[in-house]
């Protein structure tokens, strides 16, 4: 229990390696100690769950996966958008993770991409990957035909006024990504009308 309760949501893989029986798990949630949201997870039932919930759920079934486009988005509070699923980043080779419970959207990052602009936040004492709000925007003009482009502008200007992501950081990461041209002129206008 106290290993749950420092942790937020554990593997029964961990617990079995802390010595953790799978028949005493079964029991503790049998009797409502524990809540198993999803296949081969375990939480306190009494857990207090933020909003993001969900992302740390998904942070614990796919470990090197990066929370990325309208997931971001939503955590760092730069889109109107509730995204149905969560949104993760993976590397081209790397397998796809089968997950049942929450929604998960899987996107293809190569190289640099999916390395650049990552930071781990703590959400329900899991260390969450996520991209920051400036590669998150860039992020959303590179998959501007799979999220809308109406996303990433949306992105930009509420990035923009709340000073989450600053030009030169959207500047650095769109050129990085040679996305740049794409990027410029939207960046252009939103700094021109709103500065």
């Amino acid at each position: 229990m106290s290993l749950i309760a420092r942790h937020g949501i554990m593997r029964q893989s961990d617990l079995k390696s802390h010595g953790v029986n799978p028949a005493t798990l079964a029991r503790l949630v049998e009797q409502g100690v524990l809540h198993r949201p999803s296949r081969g997870l375990y939480e306190l039932a009494d857990a207090d769950i933020e909003a993001a919930h969900a992302l740390a759920e998904v942070a614990k079934r796919v470990p090197k996966g990066v929370i990325c486009l309208i997931s971001a988005l939503q955590f760092h509070e730069i889109t109107l958008q509730l995204p149905r699923s969560v949104w993760v980043a993976i590397g081209q080779k790397d397998r796809a993770p089968a997950i049942d419970y929450p929604p998960v959207r899987i996107v293809r990052f190569s190289g640099g991409a999916l390395t650049l602009g990552v930071a781990t936040h703590l959400v329900d004492s899991v260390p969450v990957r996520i991209f920051d709000p400036a590669k998150s925007i860039v992020d959303c003009f590179r998959f501007r035909n799979t999220v809308g482009l109406d996303i990433a502008l949306e992105a930009l200007r509420m990035g923009w006024r709340s000073r989450k992501a600053k030009p030169d950081d959207i500047v650095r990461y769109a050129q990085e990504l040679r996305i740049w041209s794409v990027v410029r002129p939207y960046l252009e206008s939103v700094v021109a009308d709103e500065g």
